[in-house]
């Protein structure tokens, strides 16, 4: 729950990781000018381009670990959700320097789960399951977010592991050549998972279309917030703030 003085302070879709050390830096130096004015902070997915497991040998991950538990050290609250690309993050935690939370000292939140913020029922998720028309992607990410898979793979030698999320990545970035950004998501979706959370203000990421989208229906007044990806070649990146005035988006 989000009250009184408190500021929330949220952000998707970093896909950090040693491949990209400019967007890390960029990312890094922007949170940590801007968490010391929330009260607690959510990353909403994708934090990773990709993510084997917990024992993933990757220094940008190191260093998102020193940042992340430098935020829950100063008594802020850190809730990280696990996107399409990171959706393995911390579940190997039979690890024996423990899961990627319990390290950093973050929450993990459910896909999707309602906050409160302000009193008002918030919907928060990552926002890929809300591409309901891309058939293809949705099989898919049954298949790999079911507990056979991932038991199955994270069974499997930590190369083996780091070679089929390479591959992954190589078919990704062929996908997005070709369609240019992640397919949108569908509004039926949309209206379907605020009905059922009993809510009218959803935050998500996923889609790189960063807006705020309006509506009103049988039920009333809408909003759907959409969080900015980053990119440090071209500057992009963005937060989106809580308070109790309301919801304000914010570029950087």
């Amino acid at each position: 729950m989000l009250s009184g003085n408190g500021v929330g302070l949220f952000a998707s879709d970093m896909h950090l990781g040693d491949h990209d050390p400019d967007t890390a830096a960029f990312f890094f130096e922007k949170l940590a000018a801007a968490w010391p004015r929330a009260t607690q902070v959510f990353l909403l997915g994708d934090l990773f381009e990709a993510w084997v497991g917990d024992d993933q040998p990757d220094g940008i991950a190191a260093e998102a670990l020193t940042q992340f538990a430098r935020i829950a050290a100063s008594g802020r609250r850190l809730w990280l959700m696990r996107g399409n690309r990171d959706f393995l993050l911390d579940t190997a935690r039979d690890t024996p320097q423990g899961g990627f939370a319990e390290r950093c000292g973050a929450v993990m939140l459910d896909d999707p789960c309602v906050f409160d913020l302000f009193g008002e029922p918030v919907v928060l998720t990552h926002g890929d399951a809300l591409c309901t028309d891309d058939t293809d992607y949705q099989h898919l990410r049954t298949r790999l977010r079911s507990v056979q898979w991932q038991q199955a793979f994270l069974a499997r030698p930590l190369p083996e592991r780091l070679a089929f999320a390479r591959a992954m990545r190589t078919e990704s970035e062929r996908y997005k050549a070709a369609a240019g950004a992640p397919a949108d998501v569908a509004q039926t979706a949309v209206d379907a998972l605020l009905r059922a959370c009993g809510a009218r203000t959803m935050i998500h990421g996923h889609t790189h279309r960063p807006a705020c989208h309006r509506w009103s229906d049988a039920y009333g007044d809408a909003c759907r917030w959409v969080l900015s990806d980053w990119d440090a070649r071209d500057g992009r990146g963005g937060f989106l703030w809580a308070t109790a005035e309301g919801l304000r988006a914010a570029s950087v």
